[in-house]
This record gives structure tokens, sequence and C-alpha cells, in this order.
């Protein structure tokens, strides 16, 4: 792999072409997107390790280390290597999934709140994952399997509505806006008519959460989203082409329609894996392109940067739900304040214009 300046054409920002496989392969990576992108990194590694030494029983560095290296004392190890490292490392996993997904979304609706809790996924989750849970008083993996059928299924529905000879991002939004919806009322009263024991777990489940997640739950993820994010990768430089339209898109040989329809696939998958391990996280998906879009002082939104922004979004939140307020909560709590929070600054933002 080779990288050189770019000093021979101005693409008005500084880029670095970069080759691969003798030059078969090329492509130009934005100087500054790849300096955010180690910013990220390094605010994430930062608040990774106070993640890993943070707790009712704190740890130090040294200890820290010797843990992770498999020496030191049982109890720290334990702790270290079996309760923190894996929820720290979903936060991270399960964050870039939902900062691709959002992009995705975003990109091939062309609106900032083209994701998958808007066009309803989340609810469809939440939907499957009641029924498991009140009528067939399933488990944490049956519970996990209802909502990535509801979601799905949802997904698939609004998909079938909201096409027209092709799929419209502006269509797209509005029936996933309807349809989540009707089944936010459908899962209120299914939480309504339950008995409170039961409806107090679904309820959790529905805010998403990493309490009590571990090993068990971080392989499955990690090994699915190894296959996923790759193919997402691949197909960035055609969704990229296709924010200029379809017919620009057409004319530099992309299959628009079929293009269309596998990244929404890939990005339902990533959300649909999320969900199944944690839950329906809200509102990552949904800020995090946006940010990192601002940091980059990007045209478009951009697959790296808007998954490293989830990723420390999640984490963040991850942390400040169990320290912060002195009690542990569920991260989907400060996610939705982090999305509360993102909607009052858009709208103090476009007031002002």
């Amino acid at each position: 792999m080779t990288l050189r300046s770019s000093s021979s054409i101005d693409f008005g920002r500084r880029t670095i072409p970069v080759r691969v496989l003798s030059g078969r392969v090329s492509f130009r990576l934005d100087g500054r997107a790849l300096i955010i992108a180690v910013l990220l990194l390094a605010i994430a590694s930062f608040i990774t390790v106070a993640s890993l030494l943070s707790g009712k029983y704190p740890i130090t560095l040294p200890d820290t280390l010797h843990a992770l290296a498999g020496q030191g004392d049982d109890m720290v190890r334990m702790i270290v290597v079996e309760w923190r490292l894996p929820r720290v490392a979903l936060a991270l996993l399960l964050g870039c999934a939902l900062g691709m997904s959002g992009t995705i979304f975003q990109s091939l609706t062309r609106n900032p709140l083209g994701s998958p809790d808007i066009i309803g996924f989340s609810a469809g989750s939440y939907t499957g994952a009641l029924i498991v849970i009140l009528i067939y008083s399933g488990g944490y993996y049956a519970t996990a399997a209802g909502g990535l059928i509801g979601g799905i299924i949802t997904a698939s529905t609004v998909y079938l509505l909201a096409y027209r000879r092709g799929v419209q991002g502006f269509r797209l939004i509005i029936v996933g806006i309807g349809v989540a919806a009707m089944l936010s009322a459908f899962n209120a009263w299914m939480i309504r008519e339950a008995d409170l024991q039961v409806a107090m777990s679904a309820a959790v489940w529905g805010a998403g959460s990493l309490n009590g997640l571990g090993m068990e739950q971080l392989l499955p993820a990690a090994i699915i989203l190894a296959f996923i994010m790759p193919m997402v990768s691949v197909l960035s430089r055609p969704l990229r082409q296709m924010e200029m339209g379809d017919d620009v898109a057409r004319a530099s040989g992309i299959n628009v329609d079929r293009t269309r329809l596998l990244l929404m696939v890939l990005g339902v998958a990533l959300t649909a894996t999320v969900t199944a391990a944690a839950g329906p996280i809200s509102f990552i998906a949904l800020a995090a392109p946006q940010i990192a879009r601002r940091l980059t002082r990007s045209a478009g939104v951009t697959l790296l940067p808007s998954a490293l922004t989830g990723a420390l979004l999640l984490l963040s939140a991850d942390w400040a739900a169990q320290h912060a307020f002195g009690v542990q909560l569920p991260v989907g709590v400060m996610t939705v304040s982090i999305g509360g929070f993102y909607f009052l600054w858009l709208l103090i933002r476009e007031g002002r214009k």
C-alpha cells in the first residue's frame, strides 16, 4: 500500500491518494476526515481506559494492565477481563454499527432524519420483543430473536409501502414515521395490559441496555459485524456517487436500484445485530453521522468518522449511565438525552438562519 500527497489536482481539500494491490485498487482519503478519525480514536481510547478502571471496585492502571496480560490477582482479572472488557468492547462495536447504519440511511434518503429510529425499525423491534416477553415469557435469546424478526418485518413493510418504481427518501421517511406511530401505539397498549413485573422488564429491554452483557453476547455480535462492515465499506463509493442523483450514478455504471436495496439490507442488518444484542438503542444512528459531518466539514455524511463518532457516543453514554448518577441506568436513557440535546441544538441552529 502506498500513500502519496495530492499536489497535481486541487480538490479544494487536502486528500491523500491510496493505492493497494499494485495500483489495481485506489481511493482517496480526506485529510481533515483522517485527522478527526484519529482524534476520535484517541478520545475513545481514553474513555475505554477510564471504563476499565472505574466502578464500585476501583482498579489501578498497573493492575488493569496485568489483568489484560493474564497476570495478577484472580479477582481483578475476573472484573476486568470477564465483566468490564466485554461491555466496553460491545459499546465500541455496537456504536460503530449504529453510526454506519445511520450513515447509510441518511445518505440514501438525503435527509438528516433518515435513520433506523425514524423509519420504524426500533418500534418494530420493540413490538417483536414485547410479543415474546408478554405472551411467551421468553428469555434473553428468545427476546433478541423476537426483536430481530420484528425489526426486519417492519423494515420490509416500510420498504414495500414506500416503493413506487423505486424508493424515494422523502416517501421512505413519511411511511416509516406512520408505521412507527402505529407500532408505538400498539406497544403502549400491550404494556398497559400486561402484569406490572413483566411490563417493567419489557420496558427495560425497550430502553436498550448493556447491563449484564458479556462475552456470550460479544462474540456472536463481533462475528456477524465482521462480515457486514467490510461489505458496507466496499459500497461506500457507490453510496457517495448516488448522493449526486440517480441519473449521475447510472451514468457512472452503478445499478442504482440493486445497490440501494443492498445498502438498505446491510443497514437493517447492522441495526438488527445491535438490537439483538442490547435492545433498541435510540438516537446514536441519528446523531452520529450529523456530528461527524460537522466535525469533518464534509459535503455529505462520511462512513468512517460516523462509525467512530457512534462508538464514542455509545461508550460515553454507557460510562455516564453507570457512574454519573450513582445508580446503573440503561444506556438507552442516556442516548435519548443525547438525541434530545441534538434536536434542541438543531432547532436553535435552524431558527437563527
